[in-house]
């Protein structure tokens, strides 16, 4: 604990700090509950995201074995731009997914199979999740930061700045009442002495 100064300046100063942690802990307190929420709901999201694209992996995996003609989509759909924008929570800034837009590919449609149409739009509802899925999981990565950073300083406020300023203010009361207490001591002394000269002065 830092020295102190043992003055009324000092004395006002840690109750004016005493009082800006007290009012301000319960807003750290709110916070945490927030962030814990939307954690919760982005896991939740995360996991609903991730069924899926292991889903479609999975069917997309079937469906290749089935249609086997020598056929790469990746030539048929390539991405353009990741659309986000930003969200807010709690003072917290994070990004939001919008959308994935995709270059405009033209082909042959007599000289492709039938079923590549298809295959073009499940491959592009398949990367729009999987770029839902890697934002939802930035979000979470960022808002997880902010828990930790929010709780360290409940702990710091709870544990230390509370518990310190109490104790300043306590130390600094304890000596200010000593001084006062010592001078009406002297106050009375000095009193005392000056009732005894002239007491004494009277007899001559």
């Amino acid at each position: 604990m830092a020295k102190i100064r043992l003055t009324k300046n000092e004395l006002k100063k840690q109750k004016d700090n005493l009082k800006r942690f007290t009012r301000y802990l319960p807003t750290l307190e709110l916070k945490k509950k927030q962030l814990l929420v939307e954690i919760s709901k982005i896991q939740a999201e995360i996991d609903r995201l991730q069924a899926k694209v292991t889903e479609v992996d999975n069917k997309i995996a079937e469906w290749a074995d089935v249609f086997a003609e020598e056929i790469d989509l990746k030539e048929y759909v390539k991405v353009k731009s990741i659309e986000t924008e930003t969200g807010n929570i709690a003072g917290i800034d994070f990004p939001v997914f919008k959308d994935v837009l995709f270059e405009e590919i033209s082909y042959d449609y007599f000289n492709t199979p039938l079923w590549i149409d298809a295959g073009i739009e499940v491959c592009k509802a398949q990367i729009r999740r999987k770029a839902y899925l890697a934002i939802a999981k930035k979000q979470q990565e960022i808002i997880r930061e902010e828990l930790r950073v929010t709780i360290q300083r409940i702990k710091l406020f709870e544990e230390v700045k509370i518990p310190e300023s109490r104790e300043n203010i306590r130390i600094i009361q304890i000596f200010l009442g000593d001084q006062q207490t010592a001078e009406v001591v002297r106050g009375k002394i000095a009193k005392a002495k000056i009732e005894k000269k002239k007491r004494g002065g009277t007899r001559l």
